[in-house]
């Protein structure tokens, strides 16, 4: 819904050639030979993978930096929680980033916003502040998404392994339930995906992971990815999450409390930001 990738669709897998003699040769022997239709594969899903591997380099205790497809992940929030979204244009175009495209241009104070304001946001986050249906007609005008994109969204609750050759992540649906509808409960136990989840592509690999013995279980489970698409009742408009509730608090505690992680400020922004200000005072 974000980027308009298909989702349901064929892994993006296969070989990785790490030489340009290699590439020449296959390229020779495929010579003259239709390519398929690039449309068939689950691009979406993919591009999700990348960015679930990203958050979880990112999580690490020295990590400084992320990448990724971080405007995936900017305009989820967005979508979410419509309290931090800049003022957004265009809210009829489709695919659903273009919604906020050149928002620089039209909200600059939004530009200069701390990282200490949406952390105090966050930690005053309501319940009823988060959508969790983010989609739904009230929200999306059906009438700008195509049908395809529609269709596909039959396997968006798949409890299954996001593919992109060496990248494999989980999409542990089960633990955000909610999202599709359904009620939440305790979630079951995480997946591990053993040293799949480390594999890298900094040294040459000629390697076919479609069959590599490391990825080819996990590429079998996005092809029966119908076997795993939640199937429960619908939840009722306020459903009790107190079993829920009690499992979260038990594991992770009551609150995140991030505005007690103190950051220093630069003076310099907090300049820029009195000079925008000035600007827009009569």
């Amino acid at each position: 819904m974000i980027f308009g990738l298909p989702t349901d669709g064929l892994p993006v897998t296969g070989m990785t050639l790490s030489s340009f003699e290699a590439l020449e040769a296959e390229c020779l022997h495929q010579f003259g030979v239709a390519p398929k239709n690039i449309g068939q594969y689950s691009w979406g899903s993919a591009c999700l993978a990348h960015l679930y591997r990203s958050l979880c380099r990112a999580s690490r205790f020295d990590c400084k930096e992320i990448d990724g497809p971080l405007t995936l992940l900017l305009c989820w929030a967005w979508m979410r929680l419509p309290y931090l979204v800049p003022v957004p244009r265009e809210p009829r175009n489709f695919s659903l980033a273009n919604r906020w495209r050149n928002w620089k241009r039209r909200d600059r104070v939004y530009r200069y916003l701390k990282l200490a304001h949406f952390r105090k946001a966050l930690d005053d986050l309501q319940e009823s502040q988060f959508l969790w249906v983010a989609y739904s007609v009230d929200r999306v005008d059906p009438d700008i998404i195509s049908a395809e994109i529609y269709m596909h969204s039959v396997i968006w609750s798949a409890t299954v392994p996001l593919v992109s050759f060496e990248c494999i992540e989980w999409h542990a649906t089960d633990r955000f339930r909610r999202q599709f509808g359904f009620i939440q409960g305790v979630p079951h136990q995480e997946r591990n995906l053993d040293r799949t989840h480390g594999e890298v592509l900094t040294s040459p690999k000629n390697l076919n992971w479609a069959t590599a013995t490391s990825h080819s279980f996990w590429v079998m489970q996005w092809t029966n990815r119908y076997n795993h698409v939640l199937t429960e009742e619908p939840m009722a408009p306020q459903q009790p999450l107190d079993t829920y509730m009690y499992w979260y608090r038990s594991k992770y505690g009551d609150h995140l409390n991030l505005s007690d992680l103190v950051v220093q400020e630069d003076v310099e922004g907090d300049q820029v930001m009195d000079d925008v200000n000035e600007e827009q005072e009569p």
